[in-house]
């Protein structure tokens, strides 16, 4: 800058550099060269940093979508109060339960949520077959054994009453579960809607249950909203859908935008295999509604199962019976489920993929007491002559209870 300010001399508003002058260049010829001077220096400032940016641009690896998203959702059948199965866990200090469901512990907590239906209810008084009434310790046993929630809108929500069905609530709550489809008030089922949400490993579950009725039994005026009930005519011939009772529940559940949505419903006939048609027509309503899984309790029996792998929703019409005293044929085994369930990273989309089932079978000792046993597991520690392995009586009923689970259940699509 020193050297060019000594070659201009200043000569008023037109002072030209003498350089210019000395080599005959006119006024308009330099005009013309600073022109194209001031053109080249733009050019080179749009020019420049876009080649520069390119040169130095890192080639960006492909964005990898988040993983999947899998929960296991497990769930038993019918837990039933009688005289032999609350006399199973009877102890010298009062009941206790863990050998009745020591051996199905690993299936039960292996579950993200595990769920039972709890056919009774929970009080202090005469225990069994007539009052249908348990100790709190039994509630307690399952807790420990991994249950998560136990159904109690079923056959004996009010069989004690007003009175049993929050004593029972109040138990279910008290053992560290989760009370599904019963309501202490009114106000409460208002409160709750009707249903849980559950988020377990980044997956949202809703959880609602259904019951057919209450062993011909009414609510009284005032609680009519504190069980969920799958038909108008509970009390007596089973026969007109309460759809709109049941997609009020639905909806409310359905509101909040869970992944996944599973009805629990305790409906069919006792110790029958037969599908009704209004059956049929609560699956519609619950398929419309985007149910994905509907879980069915009440005949004691374990009934065939339907997958669609496709769509991702799956039924199982009754697992049968998880805990009673197998005198009825066909009762003393059950299966307790295993649903998988996926949330796909990429789109978000949930739905069932997938369902495996453990048989089990109900063995009453020298003693009386009844267990539940996982029959693959029993059967193989007979055959290797294992410690406690079961009686060569109790091998045979275990080897036909499975042949007709697995007949039972059918071919899933």
């Amino acid at each position: 800058m020193a050297f060019r300010k000594k070659r201009i001399k200043q000569r008023g508003r037109n002072a030209v550099p003498e350089q210019y002058r000395r080599k005959g260049k006119s006024k308009k010829g330099l005009f013309i060269a600073g022109g194209a001077l001031l053109l080249c220096v733009i050019a080179a400032c749009i020019l420049v940093p876009k080649l520069l940016s390119q040169q130095s641009a890192v080639p960006t690896e492909p964005t990898t979508p988040p993983p999947d998203k899998v929960i296991h959702f497990v769930a038993g059948g019918d837990v039933n109060i009688t005289d032999k199965t609350v006399a199973s866990g009877a102890a010298n200090a009062g009941y206790d339960y863990t050998e009745a469901f020591k051996d199905v512990l690993p299936v039960l907590s292996g579950g993200d949520v595990a769920t039972l239906n709890f056919e009774g209810v929970v009080g202090t008084g005469s225990y069994g077959s007539a009052t249908k009434m348990a100790p709190q310790a039994m509630l307690e046993a399952l807790s420990a054994a991994g249950v998560d929630a136990l159904q109690t809108a079923n056959s004996y929500s009010i069989y004690d009453g007003l009175r049993g069905l929050r004593n029972t609530v109040q138990g279910v709550q008290n053992a560290g579960m989760t009370p599904l489809g019963t309501y202490a008030t009114n106000a409460e089922f208002d409160s709750a809607g009707g249903y849980v949400i559950w988020e377990v490993g980044g997956i949202k579950v809703a959880l609602m249950a259904f019951t057919k009725g209450m062993d011909g039994m009414g609510l009284p005026a005032g609680s009519e909203r504190c069980v969920n009930l799958l038909y108008e005519d509970y009390s007596s011939t089973y026969q007109k859908v309460n759809r709109a009772g049941i997609t009020k529940v639905v909806r409310n559940a359905a509101a909040h935008q869970p992944d996944v949505m599973v009805a629990l419903v305790h409906w069919g006939s006792e110790f029958n295999d037969q599908i009704s048609k209004s059956q049929k027509k609560i699956c519609e309503i619950f398929w419309e509604e985007g149910v994905d899984a509907i879980i069915g309790t009440h005949p004691h029996y374990v009934q065939k199962m339907e997958f669609d792998r496709e769509k991702g929703t799956f039924l199982a019409y009754s697992l049968g019976d998880f805990f009673g005293d197998g005198e009825a044929a066909g009762t003393n085994y059950g299966v307790i489920l295993d649903l998988e369930i996926t949330k796909d990273g990429a789109t978000g989309e949930t739905k069932v993929t997938g369902f495996e089932y453990t048989p089990t079978f109900l063995e009453t000792d020298e003693n009386g007491k009844v267990r539940v046993l996982r029959i693959r597991e029993a059967m193989a520690g007979y055959e290797n002559r294992y410690l406690d392995c079961v009686s060569e009586e109790t091998y045979l009923e275990m080897k036909t209870a499975l042949e007709r689970i697995e007949s039972r259940i059918g071919a899933a699509k």
